[in-house]
């Protein structure tokens, strides 16, 4: 039973992104626990690549640290089963089509299944090109996750036609990162995206602050915050954990009003 729908249930969603092995596993483990104390409704695991295009310098430096560290594809589905030992709220994978390749889509989707992936985001996969993945994700029960960009305008519709899980509108163009503000116009892009589908829609790119959530919850179902808490996690070593905490929690409360 996939959980996605879960996070989305009679509520706004605060989505946090964690880079897996920065600065090693067990303070993933740690913040990702700490995340869901805080109130996340679903977490978001960074695979480390070696270029990922769609990242900013923040989440690029995380990955860095994490791959010279020797994280693994293996060693990040072996946290993410001791993650399931008490973690129950969704949970995806974030990376690019050549980690997913490398390991064999099939034994890859197989593994996220088994270990208690619901779903995976792809940034370098053109909704054109996703049906390679999207047939092994749905014989294993995952869903894969399409991204909307303010440059989809035409094709909006007809992703969000096709969408699983939740939708992954993106704020702002260029690669992930904090942002004083955001200018796009998501409630227009939402509004097109409704006259095509029930499936949530989340944003994501950006949002730092409680004040941004409150706004993006406002006109969307969920908020999506990584370079925010990557950028803690290293500020705070081992304090991480807590950081991460508060800051969850501040944020859950800039989008109570939503």
């Amino acid at each position: 039973m996939n959980r996605i729908p879960d996070a989305f249930r009679d509520k706004k969603a605060f989505i946090a992104f964690i880079t897996c092995g920065d600065p090693d596993l067990a303070a993933t483990a740690a913040c990702v626990r700490a995340a869901v104390e805080g109130g996340a409704d679903l977490i978001e695991l960074g695979i480390p690549f070696s270029d990922p295009t769609a990242e900013g310098p923040v989440i690029m430096e995380a990955n860095t640290r994490a791959l010279a560290g020797g994280v693994t594809t293996d060693k990040i589905f072996e946290l993410v089963k001791e993650l399931r030992t008490d973690v129950s709220v969704p949970m995806v994978f974030m990376t690019y089509a050549n980690v997913v390749y490398s390991y064999g889509t099939d034994r890859f989707c197989r593994r996220c299944s088994e270990t208690g992936i619901d779903g995976i985001i792809l940034p370098d996969v053109p909704f054109e090109e996703k049906e390679e993945f999207a047939s092994v994700c749905r014989e294993y029960g995952l869903c894969l996750i399409s991204l909307i960009a303010p440059t989809s305008e035409n094709r909006i519709a007809m992703i969000a036609r096709e969408a699983e899980g939740f939708l992954y509108i993106v704020s702002s163009m260029g690669v992930t990162g904090v942002r004083s503000e955001i200018t796009t116009d998501i409630g227009s892009m939402v509004e097109l995206v409704r006259t095509s589908t029930s499936i949530p829609c989340a944003v994501g790119f950006g949002i730092s602050t409680p004040e941004q959530a409150g706004k993006m919850a406002a006109l969307s179902d969920g908020v999506i915050v990584g370079s925010a808490i990557v950028k803690l996690i290293n500020e705070n070593k081992d304090g991480a954990p807590e950081a991460v905490r508060e800051y969850v929690r501040a944020m859950k409360r800039g989008m109570a009003n939503a």
